[in-house]
């Protein structure tokens, strides 16, 4: 399954690194939709907001449907045939799709059926692995190593190619909802599920369904070319994967820094057993932080002292000399004997 993910990138390296070529080989980057409401997180859970890429011709009937669009929908698929005024009073859980059952469920078979097909966007996803002593969370993504980053060359906008981690691609079923009593469209989305693969399944017996590389996305995105029973094809485990251990900070979704993805040694707390691939990862989004726009010093997501140690400020010899005056001052006041 897939009940929490990561997505930190802001709205524009999330854009850059979504970059893909065109049906004549051109190299654009989705435009996002309604961009104004996307919000990184460390810690997104069912019924938040989360990015995902589309087909821009679901929006725009004469468009390519090779071309790509971003857009920001709230996670938990709510059916353009949803008769209430609240999505909220749905009675059953949408923010999975079981992959054996989603032409079956009238829910997930619609939309599918239509070519609503979008790919969730992530750094990765948690899992929790249940234990002796309670549940232990992983962190799971595609594998980092510098061998992955572009070479870098420029587009057509005069950007230069992504060159940050590589993100994790996740087949997805959208649909559109319209209230009722009239108002504004809600897109909402579903990620399709399946059996974990080998490595996964102590974790956990599902795992998402992972779109692995570029022609896997393409041939999913774009529904006008590849039909649904060719599409679902590609609906399968992979094993591509890599994970580590967690703090169970990220258990409440309250909690929303770089700690939720920071890897553990398991037994020991406050040291890191921190793999090749987790050190790409986690220096990538050090980076990215540091590339994004700066914010207030209370917004900024805080690392725990195990990756970046804060030392104590160091006093000047000024500062000591005049401590060290001050200290003997006081002594020699306390030393002297009391008048009687």
């Amino acid at each position: 399954m897939c009940g929490r993910t990561a997505c930190s990138l802001g709205a524009d390296l999330l854009r850059r690194a979504c970059a893909y070529r065109d049906r004549r080989g051109r190299r654009r980057q989705p435009e996002w939709v309604r961009e104004e409401r996307y919000r990184p997180s460390y810690n997104k859970g069912p019924q938040s907001s989360g990015p995902v890429l589309l087909s821009r011709k679901h929006l725009q009937q004469d468009a390519d449907s090779s071309e790509r669009v971003l857009m920001d929908m709230r996670w938990g698929l709510v059916p353009s045939w949803f008769k209430e005024d609240d999505p909220s009073k749905m009675q059953f859980k949408t923010s999975n799709c079981r992959s054996d059952t989603m032409l079956s469920k009238f829910s997930y078979k619609g939309p599918l059926l239509k070519g609503k097909r979008c790919v969730v966007l992530a750094d990765g996803f948690y899992e929790w692995q249940q234990c002796s002593g309670g549940k232990q969370p992983y962190f799971i993504y595609f594998p980092q190593t510098k061998d992955d980053l572009a070479e870098g060359e420029d587009g057509e906008d005069g950007d230069e190619e992504w060159k940050g981690s590589r993100l994790l691609t996740m087949a997805g079923i959208f649909d559109c909802w319209e209230p009722p009593a009239g108002g504004e469209a809600l897109y909402t989305y579903t990620i399709i599920t399946v059996d974990a693969s080998k490595d996964l399944s102590f974790i956990h017996h599902r795992m998402p369904a992972i779109l692995d590389g570029e022609e896997a996305i393409r041939k999913w995105l774009d529904f006008a070319e590849v039909p649904t029973q060719e599409a679902v094809k590609l609906i399968q485990p992979t094993e591509n994967i890599v994970f580590h251990p967690v703090s169970t900070f990220v258990n409440s979704v309250r909690n929303d820094t770089p700690e939720c993805l920071a890897p553990i040694e398991l037994g020991a707390k406050k040291e890191v057993k921190a793999t090749a691939s987790s050190k790409v990862m986690l220096g990538w989004l050090k980076n990215s932080q540091e590339a994004s726009p700066k914010k207030k010093e209370n917004e900024l997501p805080r690392w725990t002292s195990q990756f970046i140690p804060s030392p104590s400020p160091k006093k000047s010899s000024a500062e000591r000399r005049m401590f060290v005056g001050r200290l003997r001052r006081v002594l020699l006041r306390f030393s002297k004997p009391l008048r009687s």
